[in-house]
């Protein structure tokens, strides 16, 4: 027989009530599942559940704006650049296919965050999204990182189509400013998609917001002309509004020149976004129009 007391700490880990000392920690109970701080398991789930959703009908969210895209950059092209005309020292269709790229880019984000939320609130399934062990900000951030996917693959798809078109040149000469203002109007319009998501409690509301904010900014923000060449008051006007300077200075990365300072318009779109995603986390955490 042996003599010797048992080891407390031996008998103990035998039990399963805690590790033998320096054998690390414990493992969780089958069945347990431990989340730390980031649920990064749940937010790659629904980011995936999302761009996903979006994919199955690419010829639809992705092509169908690219084609669009481009019949603007033929018309507008046939229309007002076959003279020769030249805007900022370079030919108008170069001058105007960037602008053109983060437009459909920023249009696009705002269509696919604006759909997530306003789609399981009419369907009755958002649930799904309140549900899962997900914070707000966990979900925010899902609903946003997959708008900007959405944003940049449409924006790749029409800087391709517009790189094999003959007589245009969107060489990028400043790859960080196209990467910066792209990001910050892919998420600027993705997180108003989110607040529209938020409110909407019919799709008459979000396509009331598309036509009555969206499309006016996008299309008054200096995309087909230069508002340099607009009467001061105008010029003030297109000044604030945020689409000029996502517009501006994208363009300043393909053709080396703007008509806004880049410093400012880059510190502005930062302070927007970061205005709007404080915004957007807000309501989340109210559950206002969502828990209802």
């Amino acid at each position: 027989m042996n003599d010797q007391a048992p080891n407390p700490s031996a008998a103990a880990a035998a039990a399963g009530n805690r590790p033998e000392l320096g054998t690390g920690p414990a493992f969780a109970e089958p069945g347990t599942v431990r989340i730390g701080t980031i649920n990064w398991g749940g937010l790659k789930a629904l980011y995936m559940k999302e761009v996903r959703r979006f994919f199955k009908v690419q010829l639809q969210t992705i092509w169908a704006p690219a084609i669009t895209t481009m019949l603007y950059l033929v018309i507008f092209t046939v229309a007002l650049g076959r003279s020769g005309r030249t805007v900022l020292d370079v030919p108008f269709a170069d001058f105007l296919a960037p602008g053109l790229i983060v437009m459909a880019m920023m249009q696009n984000s705002f269509a696919n965050s604006s759909f997530s939320l306003l789609v399981g609130k009419i369907q009755g399934t958002i649930i799904d999204y309140l549900m899962p062990p997900l914070s707000e900000l966990e979900v925010l951030v899902s609903l946003v990182i997959a708008a900007v996917t959405r944003a940049f693959l449409v924006g790749a798809a029409v800087w391709l189509a517009m790189l094999l078109w003959p007589g245009i040149d969107v060489t990028p000469q400043h790859p960080l400013a196209i990467l910066w203002f792209g990001l910050m109007g892919a998420m600027m319009l993705a997180f108003m998609g989110v607040l529209t998501s938020v409110w909407a409690e019919k799709f008459d509301h979000a396509a009331a917001i598309t036509n009555f904010v969206v499309a006016p900014l996008a299309l008054l923000s200096g995309t087909f002309y230069s508002v340099e060449a607009m009467a001061p008051a105008f010029r003030t006007l297109s000044h604030a509004n945020p689409f000029f300077y996502v517009i501006s200075g994208f363009r300043y990365g393909f053709i080396g020149s703007a008509d806004s300072p880049l410093l400012l318009g880059a510190g502005l779109l930062l302070a927007i976004n970061v205005a709007l995603g404080f915004a957007c986390y807000a309501l989340l955490r109210s559950g206002w129009k969502l828990r209802s």
